[in-house]
């Protein structure tokens, strides 16, 4: 990578970090990236209202490839003492999603000043952390015919520069649970007048363990206790609502579905019991990310190709990753860069994105680009 480009690109990535903004709120993230294309680039820019994507066209007849990077923050204070900090209260990038924004469009200017052999679209997506971004955004695919879509992720706890990669599963598939019960008030001198929802949740809860029983399932499946919640600080009113908050995540996605039908009838039949009325809903839902060998074997090539250390993953993140809607679209892949085996992870305060991958990241999409 041009010196020139990786000054630009650091100082991007450092403006991107002072003014994070949460998903479907990043306004000024979007129109920033958008302003820097426009001034560094020629590139075709298609705005998509919160989100966008740029493009090189090669010609005719040339295999359409894209690159995707996401640009939302977290609602966490920025609590470390670096020049380019937060200036948003409560808001800042754990995730890192300001270092792959700027990575990509450092391929960008790279495509733009150099030119490739392929069509090579850039999406800069919105909305990663809550899973709305991919979701929203996976019509770009059949509307450009993609071929083929890589992305990366920083990763910590890997050796610094080093690339890694996983045939198949790479995230589990999660999503957020709110199972709402709901009864009658009455006096707490006379619960028996009333309908206390407390009863059937603490059981439903109570049966979590059997459900996620590992020998009922081909892969990992987990259940995560995020929030209970029963009627209201009254010592004279029993509770007559109540919620249960849970984070299901598996593996593999059908297993995931097996374990939310398992959870609604129990929560059914408990209710029914008790007579209670019931109610699901979800949020934050994730599918599967799971790679295709033949793009991973392309990780590994350009990494061969230009030594650049590449590493075999033994296992999936459990952590879920919105990349997956894409990949059941067209073929692609995400890798894992390391920030360092002893660097700040992610989603802590201490962590910023590590700037020295920068050159790592757009090495590899850059080699990806002409294959």
């Amino acid at each position: 990578m041009e010196r020139k480009n990786l000054e630009l690109i650091r100082k991007l990535r450092h403006e991107l970090h002072q003014f994070p903004e949460l998903s479907n709120h990043e306004v000024w993230t979007k129109q920033h990236l958008i302003s820097f294309l426009q001034t560094h680039t020629n590139l075709e820019i298609i705005d998509k209202g919160v989100w966008f994507y740029a493009v090189y066209r090669a010609g005719e007849g040339k295999r359409n490839i894209a690159f995707r990077a996401d640009f939302d923050a977290l609602p966490i204070d920025e609590t470390i003492d670096i020049p380019h900090r937060s200036k948003n209260p409560g808001i800042s990038h754990k995730c890192g999603h300001d270092g792959h924004a700027a990575c990509l469009a450092g391929l960008a200017l790279d495509i733009d000043q150099k030119g490739a052999e392929n069509n090579i679209f850039f999406l800069f997506q919105h909305a990663e952390e809550t899973g709305d971004g991919a979701r929203q955004c996976v019509s770009f695919i059949k509307e450009n015919e993609i071929d083929e879509i890589f992305a990366f992720h920083n990763m910590s706890g890997l050796p610094l520069r080093s690339v890694n990669v996983i045939d198949g599963t790479a995230h589990y598939a999660s999503k957020g649970m709110t199972i709402h019960m709901e009864g009658t008030p009455a006096h707490a001198s006379q619960p028996e007048d009333g309908l206390n929802p407390a009863y059937a949740i603490a059981d439903l809860v109570g049966a979590i363990l059997e459900f996620t029983a590992p020998e009922k399932y081909k892969g990992k499946v987990l259940c995560t206790v995020i929030q209970m919640t029963a009627g209201e600080p009254n010592f004279g009113i029993a509770a007559s609502k109540g919620d249960l908050l849970l984070t299901i995540r598996a593996q593999y996605e059908s297993e995931l579905e097996e374990l939310q039908r398992k959870l609604e009838k129990k929560a059914s039949q408990l209710a029914h019991s008790e007579g209670l009325k019931v109610h699901f809903s979800c949020a934050d839902v994730f599918p599967e990310t799971v790679n295709h060998k033949e793009s991973s074997d392309k990780i590994r090539k350009v990494c061969k190709m230009k030594g650049i250390p590449c590493n075999e993953m033994t296992g999936p993140y459990r952590a879920s990753e919105d990349f997956g809607h894409y990949l059941k679209e067209t073929k692609g892949a995400i890798f894992y860069i390391g920030n360092g085996e002893d660097y700040p992870h992610i989603h802590t305060v201490a962590y910023d994105f590590n700037d020295d991958i920068i050159e790592t990241a757009v090495e590899v999409f850059k080699g990806l680009a002409g294959m």
